[in-house]
């Protein structure tokens, strides 16, 4: 006897069930999901009412994340007006956490109604969050606590000619790095003493970053990274061990070079966006 075909058809009426129950607590709902939270690799479920069932003709559903379309699918209404659709939250178009938004459209009305869920990454669910030890010189070594996903952190050093930390992952997804820069090693101050941004590259190429706190002993930054990404570079005004004068002249000129070339480089990484058609 074929035990996993049982066990298939047995998940898949629960599946079923707890869609009709859902359902039937909401007997208005013009489009739900029976979940508001779901995996990567999970199933997900929708189901919803239409006013008037049209002959001949099926419900149209996308679903969207911060404006790109992920999926779509044409489904049939059964006669009594309820729909049921299911896809596995999965594949190169799931790939980044987020709310997702599934719209539904039926007729010639061109109404539209709207639904949402929580998705999340296997990225995500594991996260790697250490502490790497820097070695700085005759200053000793600092502590750079970290949380990576999508990646794992294999090097940390400082290079003082740029006044930069470097950071060397292996990314085998896209994914995120939170670095909790510590001010007493790196900072960015303009000069007036006020806090400047840093100049972030990945591989050469300047990206934007988000800060999502600040304090008097450090900045935590996030760094979006994309799959097959290796240096990043964290550039600032300061950095132990300090270096010389002259040194930072030469980095200005540097940097500027560097802009000129990531402004020309940078459509390589958009190229790797992925969005349905």
């Amino acid at each position: 006897m074929n035990y996993s075909h049982l066990v298939l058809i047995f998940v898949s009426s629960i599946v079923f069930v707890f869609a009709q129950h859902a359902f039937a607590q909401s007997p208005d709902c013009r489009i739900c999901v029976a979940e508001k939270f779901y995996e990567q690799g999970d199933t997900v479920v929708i189901l919803g009412r239409v006013d008037a069932v049209l002959p001949d003709t099926d419900l149209l559903i996308q679903v969207y994340n911060n404006n790109n379309r992920v999926h779509i699918a044409q489904v049939t209404v059964a006669q009594d007006g309820s729909f049921t659709y299911t896809f596995p939250a999965d594949g190169p178009y799931f790939k980044a956490d987020g709310n997702y938004t599934v719209q539904a459209s039926y007729g010639p009305s061109g109404n539209i109604y709207e639904t949402s869920f929580q998705f999340q990454t296997k990225n995500t669910a594991s996260a790697i969050t250490q502490i790497f030890e820097v070695r700085a010189g005759d200053s000793g070594t600092f502590d750079v606590p970290y949380t990576i996903r999508g990646g794992t952190v294999k090097n940390m050093f400082v290079d003082p000619a740029m006044l930069a930390l470097v950071i060397q992952i292996q990314a085998d997804n896209d994914g995120t790095i939170i670095l909790d820069l510590g001010r007493n090693w790196i900072d960015a101050k303009k000069p007036d003493g006020t806090d400047d941004t840093y100049i972030i590259q990945i591989d050469g190429v300047q990206v934007p970053y988000q800060e999502s706190s600040v304090s008097p002993d450090s900045r935590i930054i996030t760094i979006q990274f994309l799959e097959g990404d290796s240096d990043i570079e964290i550039i600032g005004t300061y950095v132990i061990p300090e270096f010389g004068t002259i040194a930072m002249l030469v980095l200005v000129v540097s940097i500027v070079s560097m802009m000129f070339l990531s402004a020309k480089r940078g459509s390589q990484r958009l190229s790797k966006s992925h969005t349905l058609p």
